[in-house]
């Protein structure tokens, strides 16, 4: 059942997702592209609990769309041998949340959010030097 202010609480926070979005780096944006991906999962996974196909379905492909978004971002003229791993790595995953859909294996889903976590981790874990990088963060 929908609260009186389920409508307003909703383009709050779509709103609050643009302004992220609108304000975020590259690096900050990839970062919300994991995010998302592993959101997608979960409720994937718990709509497969409850038998729920249709929304199952639905969070599978948004998190297909987001893991190919992760894959298209790739500069593959740049760290060549970890742009084709990385590569590699997002088209096992979108195969595999495709076939975690068709199964209702939810064990295929926990792989693919374990695998996203660990790129997720390698990823935060440069954002600093990243940042300093690009000039926005003051080397010491």
């Amino acid at each position: 059942m929908n609260s009186p202010n389920s409508g307003a609480t909703q383009q709050y926070q779509q709103i609050g997702n643009q302004t992220g979005v609108m304000n975020a780096d590259a690096h900050r944006l990839t970062q919300m592209l994991f995010e998302s991906a592993l959101k997608r999962i979960a409720l994937a996974k718990g709509q497969m609990q409850r038998k729920d196909v249709a929304g199952k379905g639905e969070n599978i492909s948004k998190a297909i769309s987001v893991v190919e978004a992760l894959r298209g971002s790739l500069d593959m003229d740049k760290g060549e041998e970890l742009a084709a791993n990385l590569d590699a790595l997002y088209l096992y995953i979108s195969q595999q949340l495709l076939k975690a859909n068709i199964a209702n294996d939810e064990a295929m889903l926990e792989e693919v959010s374990e695998l996203l976590r660990t790129v997720k981790s390698g990823w935060d874990g440069i954002r600093e030097e990243a940042l300093q990088f690009m000039g926005a963060v003051p080397s010491p």
